[in-house]
């Protein structure tokens, strides 16, 4: 798989089958990701791999609070501004579309919260999730790498045959992820990134983009 067709074919997957990965694909993956940019080469994330019955005592906990209607835990940092204007507010709202008929959750559903959140405690049935997080003493400069580092794992696990779908739902559950992964309270969580095989005949998503001239200008050329 060429770089080109792992781009186009990486998707947010929300449907995975339970077939295991292998620790040889998964550390194959993470370190050849070190090779990802970051602004004075600081390299700010910090990745717990999680499977087995580590990730499945997660999901219950994580499950059994959003069941429970269970607001989560205080944020540590917006997902978006307050302000969403268009053409922004626009593009999230023609998704959410797509979510929730592709999750089998009626837009109308009084209930839609926490049958979504449910799901996404349950990494949509990911047999591996990765957690990334960073010093709190990183800036917003170190966000940004912990992002392309994060597309870098997603492009080299498509290469894998493999999807995945990144999930900054888990912030809402740090405290829980923080406890089963042992990280210590100098460190954020980023998000996590559920990990798999598609499942066989789910459901496929894929949310439409901007075109490239909405979003980008040629100077000089």
């Amino acid at each position: 798989m060429d770089v080109y067709e792992a781009v186009d074919s990486r998707r947010s997957v929300r449907a995975f089958s339970d077939e295991p990965i292998s620790k040889e694909v998964l550390e194959r993956v993470l370190a050849t990701a070190t090779r990802a940019p970051s602004s004075g080469n600081l390299q700010p994330w910090h990745v717990y791999v999680v499977t087995g019955e580590p990730l499945a005592e997660l999901k219950r906990h994580a499950t059994a609070r959003a069941l429970a209607g269970d607001p989560g835990d205080e944020r540590e940092y917006p997902m978006y501004p307050d302000e969403l204007t268009s053409p922004y507010v626009d593009r999230r709202s023609a998704a959410a579309v797509q979510w929730y008929k592709a999750m089998g959750v009626e837009r109308e559903d009084p209930d839609r919260s926490v049958k979504i959140a449910a799901l996404n405690s349950e990494a949509f049935g990911a047999p591996v999730v990765l957690f990334c997080y960073l010093d709190r003493t990183m800036g917003p400069g170190q966000w940004g790498d912990a992002g392309m580092y994060l597309q870098t794992v997603m492009l080299l696990l498509r290469a894998e045959g493999l999807h995945s779908c990144p999930q900054v739902m888990w912030t809402m559950y740090r405290k829980t992820v923080s406890q089963i992964v042992g990280a210590d309270d100098g460190l954020a969580l980023f998000c996590g990134v559920a990990v798999g095989f598609e499942r066989e005949g789910a459901p496929r998503l894929r949310t439409g983009r901007a075109a490239m001239t909405e979003t980008v200008s040629f100077i000089g050329v």
